[in-house]
């Protein structure tokens, strides 16, 4: 399926980057592990699975070289461990791991013992608290039943750090841990973009997109959900509270208070595509930056970007993040789950369609 670039769609004013993806950002690397079943339920089986795990891994030993990161929320409606500390102590000290809100324990264990294997300081001089972030997917995959293992959080690390440097954009849509997500009343997942900034630095965007409503889906500002034919009446929807969590990593000299201010612009982008950030829906932002990364316990050297000239960064972070919204509807597949439940890819014909009558390109 083509991404928006590839269909003319141009959202902002920044030039991409080489792949357009989070990957962009020297160092970075994205990893999933997809976890897809259709099984008896217990004892017999394992229930029906739509779910999986994503990681976005920063580059290097973020415990021993800690990167400066900030986090917001527009909702709180959800959960990210690790946090607090990331707002209390501006920095960021594993990958970033993305799953399903039934699996946060499962994800979180597993990333506890696969870093410490990695790396023995953990525990030793310091404990972990590692980033693990949730979407609700239990429109399609069964909430009740614990579908990821360790093997499948050390299959989604492992290709996060074999990714780094690709010359292609990560897998999108249906996959890791959005499999089971959806967006906008269709089927969404894992989106992600870049901007290539004034300085020379790069902002890279990954987000798990499971929020809106069809009727506020806007693409390229084109009230594109208001004009496609509406759903059958009689099929289940989605539910429009589900959460987004969006990352965002940069390589440009920003400190935690700058990685603070980056985040909130996320939700800038979401507006942009539709959300109103829904009561029960959790609209989590992280943002790290490697352009000041120091050894654990020092200072980093070097000015930050500070005041107007993080300017060119907060539009890069709006743009990459409304792109990559749309880049998740329009790289994934229709999933049907649970209960027969059906989550429709977005008409991509019909899409294009509408965009160029409304507004030619």
């Amino acid at each position: 399926m083509p991404r928006a670039a590839e269909l003319g769609i141009s959202i902002g004013l920044l030039p991409p980057g080489p792949t357009n993806s989070i990957l962009d950002v020297p160092g970075v690397g994205v990893g999933h592990a997809t976890v897809v079943r259709d099984e008896a339920l217990p004892p017999a089986g394992r229930g029906v699975a739509r779910t999986g795990v994503t990681v976005i891994d920063p580059g290097g030993n973020p415990f021993l070289n800690p990167v400066p990161a900030g986090g917001a929320v527009l909702n709180g409606a959800g959960e990210c461990t690790g946090f607090l500390s990331v707002r209390e102590w501006g920095q960021a000290e594993s990958p970033v791991f993305l799953t399903a809100t039934m699996q946060v324990g499962r994800v979180f264990d597993a990333a506890c013992e696969l870093l410490m294997a990695q790396e023995p300081a953990i525990g030793v001089d310091d404990v972990l608290l590692p980033l693990v972030a949730e979407c609700d997917d239990s429109f399609l995959s069964d909430p009740r039943r614990m579908q990821v293992t360790r093997e499948d959080v050390a299959a989604a690390l492992a290709a996060a750090r074999a990714s780094a440097g690709s010359a292609a954009p990560p897998a999108e849509g249906a996959v890791g841990s959005g499999t089971g997500m959806s967006c906008l009343g269709f089927k969404g997942g894992i989106g992600t973009a870049s901007r290539a900034l004034p300085t020379g630095h790069t902002l890279g965007v990954l987000a798990m997109t499971n929020f809106g409503e069809r009727e506020r889906l806007t693409v390229a500002g084109v009230p594109v959900g208001r004009l496609l034919p509406p759903p059958p009446p009689a099929e289940p929807v989605p539910p429009r509270a589900g959460s987004c969590i969006v990352t965002v990593i940069t390589d440009a000299p920003v400190d935690a208070a700058g990685c603070e201010r980056l985040a909130r612009r996320a939700g800038l982008g979401l507006a942009r595509t539709g959300s109103t950030a829904h009561h029960g829906s959790g609209e989590i932002f992280l943002a790290l930056a490697t352009g000041l990364r120091a050894p654990r316990g020092r200072a980093p050297a070097g000015r930050p970007l500070v005041g107007r000239d993080l300017d060119p960064a907060f539009a890069a972070v709006v743009e990459a993040t409304e792109e990559s919204v749309l880049n998740s509807l329009l790289q994934a597949t229709t999933v049907t789950g649970r209960d027969g439940n059906v989550s429709h890819a977005l008409p991509v014909d019909e899409v294009v369609r509408l965009l160029r009558a409304a507004q030619p390109f």
